[in-house]
């Protein structure tokens, strides 16, 4: 069993709560404590059932409370060496620092993590597979393009939270400043809705019963928009719930099961 609630997602902030039948985990943290304790609290969880943190990358928006929250809750953090790297100065001392080699499979309790490399501007990206008894979650943003790794680990999974960050004509007829707009639109950048519709309909299966669409960008997107292009999923895959995640509150809470 795998249940999870996408705590908040976007350029202020990430954090992904997960739960299996031994343990529970944040995949990133980019709230301070405070802020993740009242957004647990809002789906009936407490901080104190926090056993562990994944990290993705060292952008801001996705560790910010890490150091914090690991100190104060004596949390185990999961990173690779590269993320290490970039965010060591923003995490602190972190007492129980668990290293990871980018595509090589690790356990916290019962949930076995399956880290896979994304392409964005950081030192060693990653998206994650959690599985335990059989159910899969994918968890995959922060990357400007689609690679045949990303699908090979995805096209599995039971429930998935991925990336639909821009429209492109909003973008362009946007507040960035044209290098801000290349950044994004690169392949170390974010995934457009058109990428990530193309992606979604390539990995869809029978068995795929939930998907959040993430991190949308507040100034370059809307839900309306993001939906737009799996409008025909909504229809063709009744049996697959679609839901936004939000910069400012919780989703629903989602339990998988086969």
């Amino acid at each position: 069993m795998i249940s999870f609630c996408v705590l908040g997602s976007g350029s202020k902030g990430n954090a992904v709560y997960v739960e299996s039948n031994e343990t529970a985990l944040l995949i990133d943290c980019g709230f301070s404590g405070k802020e993740i304790a009242a957004r647990l609290a809002l789906i009936g969880k407490e901080l104190n059932q926090i056993e562990s943190i994944l990290v993705t990358h060292e952008h801001n928006d996705h560790i910010a409370g890490v150091g914090v929250l690991a100190r104060k809750c004596k949390i185990p953090v999961y990173a690779n060496e590269g993320t290490l790297k970039g965010a060591e100065k923003k995490f602190g001392k972190i007492e129980q620092m668990r290293l990871f080699d980018t595509g090589s499979t690790f356990t916290v309790k019962d949930i076995t993590v399956k880290p896979f490399r994304v392409s964005h501007d950081t030192e060693d990206p990653v998206g994650y597979v959690l599985e335990s008894g059989n159910i899969r979650l994918g968890y995959c943003t922060d990357t400007g393009k689609v690679t045949h790794l990303m699908a090979q680990r995805l096209k599995d999974c039971h429930g998935l939270v991925l990336e639909f960050n821009h429209d492109l004509e909003m973008l362009k007829n946007g507040p960035y400043p044209l290098m801000v707009q290349q950044r994004v639109k690169s392949s170390h950048g974010h995934l457009s809705n058109d990428d990530a519709t193309a992606f979604f309909n390539d990995i869809y299966h029978d068995d795929l019963s939930h998907v959040v669409l993430a991190h949308l960008s507040e100034a370059n997107n809307l839900p309306q928009f993001a939906f737009a292009g799996i409008e025909s999923a909504l229809h063709c895959y009744p049996s697959t719930r679609f839901e936004i995640a939000r910069q400012d509150c919780p989703t629903s809470f989602i339990t998988l099961r086969l």
